[in-house]
């Protein structure tokens, strides 16, 4: 009768970021990233290289060398970074291609980053993509959705507040 007194838990939930397979921060060979060192969330083997917005926010940082992109979540705060391959900051944007910049709005689902694949691992790269909340701390808990194949958008990360 009076449910409409109990507080409702807050639940987001963030996209894909790329088209590929969602496999948890443990399995990427960096421990910055497998030990949750920057934040907890998931990463993407990546199938394609077009990286998209996980949800409505704002461009906080775009890396000179494109290969990293920070943005808040408009609904939840959510600070989180989409790292785009291991080590590839010494590729200095050789293969990389932006379409976003610090302090752009923008829609989920929207192209940030381009990334040639062929170019990366040829570079002796590995183009695992992490996508982290920096900001796990936060929040009641963040999960990443993982052990299946991923389009651009498809559910990633739950956060709870």
């Amino acid at each position: 009768m009076f449910s409409f007194f109990k507080k409702k838990e807050a639940r987001f939930v963030l996209g894909s970021p790329a088209k590929g397979k969602a496999v948890p921060l443990s399995e990427v060979s960096d421990p910055t990233f497998a030990e949750e060192m920057l934040g907890k969330g998931m990463a993407v083997i990546l199938s394609e290289g077009k990286i998209y917005a996980p949800s409505d926010g704002m461009i906080v940082m775009v890396f000179d060398t494109l290969h990293a992109v920070s943005m808040t979540a408009a609904d939840s705060g959510a600070e989180i970074l989409i790292h785009v391959g291991i080590d590839t900051v010494q590729m200095k944007g050789e293969g990389f291609t932006g379409h976003v910049k610090a302090g752009d709005r923008v829609k989920k689902g929207q192209l940030l980053l381009e990334v040639d694949l062929e170019k990366v691992k040829a570079a002796g790269y590995d183009p695992i993509t992490p996508m982290l909340v920096c900001n796990t701390t936060d929040y009641a808990s963040v999960e990443g959705l993982t052990g299946n194949d991923v389009n651009p958008g498809d559910d990633a990360v739950v956060i709870q507040k």
